[in-house]
């Protein structure tokens, strides 16, 4: 087996574990800031041991400067998690998915207005595209008020999702493992205060969820992103990265018999179009490493340099 098909089966797997992270968030039954308290609680665990397992606190290149960037970045990422919970409540998981797979747009946008880069002809094409798909997506009545919150949410998370990047992607030096661990690590104290523990006491047998929420969707999965990153293109990255919308859809029709309508189905590939389009051609200016797809995880540093 080469090292490409080894990645591409890594990422694979990795974006069909993220595609069922919904489900998990669902079945816990508790609320969206304690889902993703214990996620940070069990997923810092899981994180550490494999850290520590591999050795990677020795020589760890971590310098206040950095520590401060990967914090700020861990507070942006662990409410994109709220938000991105709090639109599954709202509306389905399909449809939360795929707005929050706008990211790529707001990244864009947000790179315009904080570093003033330049938007091209061909970005504001493809800006409006997914535009149009997202209203067509959205696929909202003017009474349906708990789907305009739920697309609310989910555009909230994508938009910290794309400053969490905008943070982390100055840090160099130091493994995207522990850059994670420090996100983790950072969102325990940051959403205690919002943690309702006394709700806790029924949860039965949702603790089986949010542990998989911590050791399987933040520790397992991570993992395994990292280790395809470091042997994949990342054109390929980007690709692959639709199949995390395409399996929560799939989920969330199959467990739950949530379907996106014909109308709403027609607003999918422009989102899809449009993002991977944005997203190739961003990374194709990267030499090495990559930057993740949108996602319910932490957002990365730059890989460690690796020979291809």
């Amino acid at each position: 087996m080469t090292s490409e098909i080894k990645g591409t089966a890594q990422l694979t797997a990795a974006m069909v574990l993220s595609g069922t992270l919904g489900i998990f968030v669902v079945e816990s039954g508790a609320s969206a800031f304690n889902v993703v308290f214990f996620r940070v609680l069990f997923g810092a665990i899981a994180l550490g041991a494999y850290a520590f397992a591999r050795g990677y606190f020795r020589g760890h290149g971590i310098t206040p400067k950095k520590l401060g960037l990967a914090a700020l970045g861990g507070a942006f990422i662990v409410f994109n998690w709220v938000f991105l919970f709090k639109a599954y409540e709202e509306t389905s998981i399909s449809l939360a998915t795929v707005v929050y797979h706008t990211q790529p747009f707001l990244l864009v946008l947000l790179s315009a207005v904080i570093f003033r880069e330049r938007l091209t002809k061909q970005q504001l094409m493809w800006l409006g595209t997914a535009f149009a798909g997202l209203v067509l997506v959205s696929g909202v009545r003017p009474g349906d008020l708990g789907s305009l919150t739920g697309i609310g949410f989910a555009l909230l998370a994508a938009l910290l999702y794309g400053l969490s990047t905008l943070v982390t992607k100055r840090i160099t030096g130091v493994r995207p493992h522990l850059i994670a661990l420090i996100q983790v690590v950072v969102g325990i104290p940051l959403l205690l205060p919002f943690a309702n523990f006394g709700a806790m006491s029924g949860t039965g047998t949702g603790w089986g969820w949010l542990v998989g929420l911590g050791v399987i969707h933040t520790g397992l999965m991570y993992v395994l992103m990292y280790a395809a990153y470091a042997k994949l293109p990342t054109a390929k990255i980007a690709v692959l990265a639709f199949t995390y919308p395409a399996v929560a859809m799939v989920a969330d029709w199959a467990v739950y018999g949530h379907h996106i309508g014909l109308v709403q189905a027609l607003g999918v590939p422009l989102i899809v179009l449009a993002s991977l389009k944005v997203n190739r051609a961003k990374t194709a200016k990267v030499v090495t490493g990559s930057q993740a797809p949108a996602s319910p995880l932490p957002a990365p540093a730059p890989a460690v340099q690796t020979a291809r």
